[in-house]
């Protein structure tokens, strides 16, 4: 039996394991969705390939590659502006910035940092391809111009 002095214990100790297992989350299935990633001024939206491919089928977005140098690319591609020159180029992005933009790169880490960027210039409608175009080919997707 626990004793009067125990119990408090035993409660934080139920609490902490109640809330360690509710936030294990299932995968991610509905195109419409993604993992959101706060950033300074807001939050981009990463995707999985997947995702994209379902987005792809339908596309209302602009959709561009911000990997220096280039090495191939995705299927649809609206434009190529170097992440590290996002925010100079930004005349080459929908004037709209509340406008669906869609990012990626070779891996995901140069699309992820133009994607803080435009959040942080006050775009609200940006995502970003987790794993850029290795996660898209390991998924079984192609690239062109490689």
């Amino acid at each position: 039996m626990i004793s009067r002095r125990g119990l408090p214990l035993v409660l934080i100790i139920a609490g902490l394991m109640t809330a360690c297992s509710a936030q294990a989350t299932a995968p991610v299935t509905d195109s419409s969705s993604g993992v959101p990633v706060s950033v300074e001024g807001g939050a981009y939206t990463n995707i999985t390939p997947a995702q994209l491919a379902d987005l792809l089928k339908s596309k209302d977005f602009f959709f561009a590659n911000t990997h220096i140098p280039y090495e191939g690319e995705i299927e649809q591609t609206d434009g190529f502006i170097p992440y590290d020159e996002i925010t100079q180029r930004l005349s080459e992005l929908p004037a709209d910035k509340n406008a669906k933009i869609v990012l990626y790169c070779r891996s995901g880490r140069m699309s992820a940092i133009a994607a803080e960027a435009l959040v942080k210039g006050g775009y609200t409608d940006v995502w970003n391809l987790d794993g850029g175009m290795i996660a898209w080919e390991e998924a079984g997707f192609s690239l062109k111009g490689e």
